[in-house]
């Protein structure tokens, strides 16, 4: 509350009481803050259970915090938002709780008016359930020859497993015939896939003890590559706690294993039944922490972009709220499950939904969308990165986004650059553009601290590019200004045969997309 000119202003949380759980997010950190330091100001209000950095492009650092109680969180957000640190006003606010029911007339009948009889089963009125399935499913690797005792005799096993769990389990046998091992995907609460996933282990060993299996059976959890990084932690410390604490040794997949089809990498856990199942909370509590503050990056990256679909790109789980249902397709060969990098649900959802993503791209959209023309520059020698054995990448890469994509002649023998063609409707450049940054990361053309920049050009009417500079530059300085990009409309351009001037635009992915 605010006194101003005899008025009180009384300013509410943009998350509602009831959805303020005890995760935070607090943002504009000073940079070069310790880690000790920020872990000492956090612990002041309260047990801290966890403090996990979120990937922005901000010179600033951004954690989401998780308190033991929501009385600690309240307190650590009326003591820190808007304290200084440095120099820097640090910024909290609520990590909403979505399982929570808004408040509103509705959890109560129509104003003036009470409900009629007792709340029903799911209705607001009862507020948020006590368990709430998880965005993110467990996905894990089992021996072949261990499916039909998981199974059981008409399905009565893979049945109790399910009603005892409160899960539901889809075993993909089907796919990649003749293959050693079969991906599991479980749905459920961390505890129901916990406890499925510790049943499946125990009727394994059983049947490996009836077939007089001799070999060791470990526990195989497949993870997308994006938060495996996190799992490990700065200087492997992560996985070394969580094998310290379990009395497990866990080893990860080589990124060599990584296909277009399969982003998941598998994560081997060897010890007795009762270790595994502990290592398999930790582990997936640690992916579930990490697809959280991704979320949480991206809905703040989201803002920055209006009218972009988010939930047309392929980036989050068919679960999401507002996916639409995903659809059925067959999976290429050697995928997990049928997991796709860009065009599935890299979190195990009911089938890929890279087929309905596709459709969307090749069709005319309601609005239908005009296609556009980007011309992206990336240095010369990575060239074969993005054409792939055979121009096998680039042509996924193609129908994935749902836009052409090629690369133009070089202009000379000592040609730094090379200019990406891409012609599509906005989502599909956007899906584009973005695994191109992303695989010159990944192929170490930049280096592990430098942040992928490129240069891109696009073409405006002629009579428009006065606009985009502004009186005396103002708009473009502006535009410069909000999106981190330098912008150049180069003075003197001859219009084209379709009276359109060039615009040159260079930055990091977001920056360019805004």
């Amino acid at each position: 509350k605010v006194e101003l000119h005899g008025k009180v202003l009384e300013v509410e949380h943009s998350v509602p009481k009831r959805q303020r759980s005890c995760k935070l997010q607090i943002r504009n950190i000073p940079p070069h803050m310790q880690w000790e330091v920020l872990d000492g100001m956090l612990a002041q209000y309260g047990a801290v259970e966890s403090c996990e950095q979120v990937n922005t492009d901000t010179e600033t650092a951004v954690v989401n915090v998780r308190y033991a109680a929501k009385d600690q969180a309240r307190l650590a957000m009326e003591k820190l938002n808007g304290s200084m640190m440095e120099n820097y006003a640090l910024k909290v606010s609520y990590i909403p709780d979505e399982t929570a029911a808004p408040e509103g007339p509705s959890a109560g009948g129509r104003r003036g008016f009470n409900a009629r009889g007792p709340p029903r089963s799911g209705s607001p009125g009862l507020g948020a359930r006590p368990k709430v399935q998880s965005d993110i499913p467990l996905r894990m690797l089992v021996p072949t020859q261990f499916v039909g005792a998981i199974i059981g005799k008409e399905g009565a096993t893979i049945r109790n497993i399910t009603k005892q769990t409160h899960s539901k389990i889809d075993i993909h046998r089907k796919e990649n015939a003749g293959a050693a091992e079969k991906p599991i995907t479980i749905h459920s609460t961390p505890e129901g896939c916990s406890n499925a996933c510790t049943t499946i282990m125990e009727i394994m060993q059983k049947e490996a003890v009836d077939t007089k299996f001799t070999e060791e059976i470990p526990l195989k959890i497949l993870a997308h590559n994006n938060f495996v990084g996190r799992l490990i932690g700065k200087e492997g410390r992560n996985l070394k706690k969580i094998e310290q604490d379990t009395g497990t040794k866990i080893t990860i997949s080589p990124l060599q294993d990584l296909t277009l089809y399969n982003p998941e990498r598998t994560i081997t856990v060897k010890g007795s039944i009762e270790a595994c199942s502990r290592a398999e909370e930790e582990v997936m509590k640690k992916i579930r922490e990490s697809y959280e503050s991704d979320m949480a990056a991206m809905n703040l990256q989201s803002n920055l972009i209006p009218g972009l679909n988010l939930n047309a790109l392929g980036l989050f789980p068919s679960g999401t709220p507002g996916m639409g249902p995903s659809m059925s397709s067959v999976p290429p060969p050697g995928a997990h499950g049928g997991c796709s990098s860009f065009g599935c649900s890299p979190f195990g959802g009911e089938g890929p939904f890279w087929a309905s993503m596709l459709s969307a791209s090749s069709q005319p959209l309601a609005g239908h969308p005009e296609s556009e023309t980007v011309h992206l520059f990336i240095p010369a020698l990575a060239v074969g990165a993005i054409i792939g054995k055979q121009g096998q990448h680039i042509k996924q890469l193609s129908h994935f986004a749902g836009a052409s994509i090629k690369i133009a002649p070089a202009e000379g023998m000592d040609a730094k650059q090379r200019m990406v063609i891409i012609v599509g409707p906005p989502e599909a450049q956007f899906k584009a553009q973005c695994r191109i940054f992303g695989k010159l990361k990944e192929e170490n053309f930049f280096g592990p601290k430098e942040e992928v920049k490129l240069e891109a050009h696009i073409k405006v009417p002629s009579f428009a590019a006065g606009r985009v500079i502004g009186k005396g530059g103002k708009t473009v300085n502006e535009l410069q200004n909000l999106t981190c990009a330098e912008v150049v409309v180069p003075r003197d351009q001859t219009p084209d045969e379709n009276d359109q001037v060039i615009v040159k635009i260079s930055g990091h992915f977001f920056a360019c997309q805004v």
